[in-house]
């Protein structure tokens, strides 16, 4: 069994698109809930500001990131309409495949940071 896998990115809300993006997000939080069991964590925050937004996943492997990863090209799709990516954080150790798909472009100005040695600790699913 591999560890679990964190990923959390990162992004800035085009200039007056926030309330699309809000009505996007309800909309990928559902599909997520229904179609993606394997994504145990999906929490979204805004700034004040509403200028910049992150989402935190967390799957208990790798190979639930991987099949979350699965149909991202059209979520991203219709998400970069509002918003602007600016850096990519992963804990753990993903699939190559899915390392590959994190590794920005050259020249995108996004960032990835990878940890991928795990140090230990818990996560708790059900209280208790």
């Amino acid at each position: 069994m591999s560890e679990p896998i964190v990923f959390i990115s990162h992004f800035k809300v085009k200039e007056g698109k926030l309330d699309s993006l809000k009505q996007l997000h309800q909309r990928v939080v559902e599909q997520i809930k229904t179609d993606k069991p394997g994504t145990v964590v999906f929490l979204h925050y805004l700034n004040e500001e509403g200028t910049e937004y992150s989402v935190i996943h967390v799957f208990p492997d790798a190979d639930s990131f991987d099949r979350h990863g699965e149909g991202v090209e059209e979520r991203a799709k219709a998400a970069l309409e509002f918003i602007v990516p600016t850096r990519r954080e992963i804990y753990g150790t993903p699939s190559d495949q899915a390392l590959a798909r994190l590794r920005p472009t050259e020249g995108s100005g996004i960032t990835l940071t990878a940890m991928p040695q795990p140090m230990g600790g818990y996560i708790r699913f059900k209280p208790g």
